[in-house]
């Protein structure tokens, strides 16, 4: 009798083996692994081509994944941009045009759908779409975490080494180191919970950083020489305007989340849950860093508007790229038709579920983009619509054309086209899709508003309010600014 060979496992994959034999006897089902590092623009990884800045755990999840260049923000600003995601919805139809208004507890959304369809769901990290003082930020279990059971999460902090998050009291848990790092932790504790969980999960993962202030751990912040980062080719030094050192910061951060983002995947593979969840990596928006002279969010430029779109489902998307537009209001109806669930009409996104398996649709050939008012802190001065073909940026305000790019011969954007008496057949064809654009979502430059109503705290800072003219009654009755 022949002796069986000796095949010696190391204990990670001894317990990997008996998780994946485990987990094959249930349902396939898959779940959904979202994560969301805040704002992390698209040209901050290594995979879309950024080769000062280290990824590698990003990386690699990248190359087993269909990866979006062209994924973009359609409200590039922090609670909009949540508000879209969850519901699938434009700001003006969800009503969170501005940030740190209260989305609506009755919105139909991503969580409560799956929740509704016999999903586990959980929430960890940062929310922001409760409204009100951003401090101490607990949101009761109910109808304001739309649709979300288990709960490890805070309103909106940024403070990155000394925060605090809450579950389902108001007593609030310290956070005294890197918060992604915790943020993962807790990540990882829902993971093993859905171990013996015969449902499927949909599990967000919303980290803070790379958001300002640009602060890394040391020992990433280490990693870069500002003196060393090579500059994209529109940036522009100025007064309050990120430079190599902010820069510098921001990529260490951008390595921290990655090493996090390491551990989650290496969690599902442990529990042998790889092969039936679907990761969705993206961010809620861009950062400018210096690039035509501006900073952070709330602009048409492709720094604040396109961010990571990586999509991974072993058992049935290819690795591959592929150049279709995706955006925020996508992400619902696509995920809700990867797990077979239906998604309402009201949700305004495209579903692109069946062309990422491999099937065909006809998807939306452009992006639409919206911002409703100024905003003096990061020197956003009029409310703007656009939007992006595969080839084209428009961007205008109510008052005219902004600005008009042409990205196959200018991808930097440094040329703009809006005044160019040469492309004047060029801008009435982009005016004429963002007409249309317009038209067919409803909204309209009503849905502007003209006062300072998100500087200096004003909408957070007094009460919660879930639309800007509820806050401006209430600022008139109370003698505000």
């Amino acid at each position: 009798m022949q002796a069986a060979m000796s095949h010696p496992f190391s204990r990670r994959e001894f317990l990997a083996a008996g998780a994946a034999a485990a987990y094959a006897q249930g349902p396939k089902t898959p779940n959904v692994l979202f994560l969301m590092p805040d704002q992390l623009r698209a040209a901050a990884l290594g995979c879309l081509g950024n080769t000062d800045v280290r990824t590698p755990n990003v990386d690699r999840l990248a190359a087993g994944s269909l990866v979006l260049p062209n994924t973009f923000a359609n409200t590039p600003v922090c609670c909009p941009a949540r508000a879209n995601i969850l519901t699938g919805k434009y700001a003006h139809r969800n009503g969170m045009v501005a940030n740190d208004l209260r989305l609506r507890e009755g919105e139909v959304g991503l969580a409560k759908l799956l929740r509704e369809a016999g999903y586990r769901t959980g929430f960890v990290g940062k929310w922001h779409l409760d409204g009100g003082p951003r401090l101490p930020g607990f949101v009761p279990p109910g109808p304001r975490r739309q649709g979300f059971e288990f709960w490890a999460a805070n309103e909106c902090a940024h403070t990155h080494f000394d925060s605090q998050y809450f579950r389902d009291t108001p007593a609030p848990i310290p956070i005294r180191k890197f918060e992604a790092e915790v943020w993962a932790d807790l990540g990882i504790e829902f993971l093993r919970g859905s171990r013996g969980d015969a449902r499927p999960f949909f599990l967000a993962i919303q980290m803070g950083p790379p958001h300002d202030p640009y602060q890394a751990p040391p020992e990433f912040a280490r990693l870069y020489d500002p003196a060393k980062l090579k500059m994209r080719p529109n940036w522009k030094g100025g007064a309050g305007v990120p430079g190599p050192s902010e820069i510098a910061q921001y990529y260490g951060m951008v390595t921290a989340v990655d090493e996090q983002v390491g551990r989650l995947l290496r969690a599902l593979d442990d529990f042998g849950m790889a092969d039936d969840t679907i990761v969705l990596f993206s961010s809620d928006h861009g950062d400018m860093l210096g690039s035509q002279g501006r900073r952070l969010k709330r602009k048409p430029w492709e720094e604040s508007i396109r961010v990571p779109g990586i999509v991974r489902y072993p058992r049935r998307i290819k690795p591959r790229r592929a150049n279709t537009i995706f955006t925020h209001v996508d992400f619902a109806p696509t995920l809700l038709g990867l797990c077979g669930v239906w998604a309402p009409d009201e949700m305004q996104g495209t579903d692109f579920s069946t062309l990422f398996t491999g099937g065909e649709i006809k998807p939306p050939d452009a992006a639409f983009f919206q911002i409703f008012g100024p905003y003096q802190g990061d020197g956003t001065e009029n409310a703007w619509r656009g939007v992006r073909t595969e080839r084209y940026m428009y961007a205008r305000t109510e008052s005219g054309p902004w600005v008009l790019y042409d990205l196959n011969d200018d991808p930097y954007e440094m040329k703009n086209l809006a005044a160019d008496s040469g492309s004047k057949t060029l801008l009435e064809d982009m005016q004429r899709r963002l007409g249309l654009w317009m038209e067919r979502l409803g909204d309209s430059w009503s849905y502007d508003w003209k006062a300072l109503v998100e500087d200096n705290g004003r909408l957070y800072s007094h009460g919660t309010f879930y639309t800007v003219d509820e806050y401006l009654q209430w600022a008139k009755e109370n003698h505000r600014e």
